[in-house]
């Protein structure tokens, strides 16, 4: 397999070295499985995780992950969508790669899945966009750490409407073997109270499955939006796992970002 996607932000959102990389994600799994105070048998179908350094959001991106111990045995595939932070792009932009490599081994992608959906119009294909991008990446630690054997759908979002995000996760939802994530932080460089303000709201939205959700109350509204059009449509029920920022992890209050975790699972 010659056609891979190296990491790029080993090093810099989380170490680079696999000992130490799996040793802090195992740690912050076991922290959120021993001190969250929600139950970890959600039997999640979507998952809304942030993607900032490890220090900052790990701990709030774990609560999230935990919550696929009881499901993860039969989770095959992984639909990972997420902002782009450097490249614009029109639409879900593919990455062209076989695989994503990270210190803790390869990532083969979903080949089915993106045949799948390549003939959709908002779906494209830009190595550009995924080449340098942080909000997918980070990502794939956490689920090699707590999925067995999985392949991977990566998709960076740009320019599009929640309804063509939503075209495509239908596209390829799949049973209980597929498990959607979506990777995105929340409010940006707002002081510490007010950010807690902004959050909270934009948290109230998610669970009453309101959208759009705008890109300054979340950098990956687009995808988070085509998420909620989805689980109206197939009666998901979300969660909130976890709605920290960055003041409460590991920085100072004067310029904080939010993170929350949030859980779908489907209506009881």
């Amino acid at each position: 397999m010659s056609n891979i996607r190296p990491p790029a932000v080993a090093g810099m959102f989380y170490p680079a070295e696999p000992g130490q990389l799996a040793h802090d994600v195992q740690a912050y799994l076991d922290e959120a499985r021993t001190n969250a105070p929600h139950p970890f048998d959600l039997a999640p179908k979507a998952l809304i995780v942030p993607h900032a350094g490890y220090m900052y959001s790990g701990a709030i991106a774990a609560t999230a992950y935990a919550t696929l111990r009881t499901v993860a045995a039969r989770i095959r595939r992984v639909v990972l969508l997420g902002p782009t932070h450097r490249v614009a792009v029109r639409g879900l932009a593919l990455p062209g790669v076989d695989a994503f490599d990270t210190p803790l081994g390869r990532v083969t992608l979903d080949a089915a899945g993106t045949q799948a959906i390549a003939h959709l119009p908002q779906v494209t294909v830009s190595a550009q966009a995924h080449a340098l991008e942080h909000s997918l990446e980070v990502q794939l630690p956490f689920l090699q750490s707590v999925l067995a054997d999985f392949t991977l759908l990566p998709l960076a979002v740009g320019m599009a409407t929640a309804e063509e995000v939503a075209e495509v996760l239908e596209t390829v939802w799949g049973g209980e073997e597929t498990l959607i994530v979506i990777s995105s932080d929340l409010s940006h460089y707002l002081p510490y109270a007010t950010a807690q303000c902004v959050d909270y709201e934009t948290a109230q939205s998610i669970l009453d499955l309101r959208q759009p959700i705008a890109h300054d109350q979340a950098c990956g509204g687009t995808p988070i939006s085509g998420l909620i059009v989805a689980a109206q449509k197939h009666y998901l029920a979300p969660h909130l796992l976890d709605l920290r920022n960055s003041g409460d992890t590991a920085g100072s209050h004067t310029q904080v970002v939010g993170y929350a975790a949030f859980a779908f699972t489907p209506a009881t």
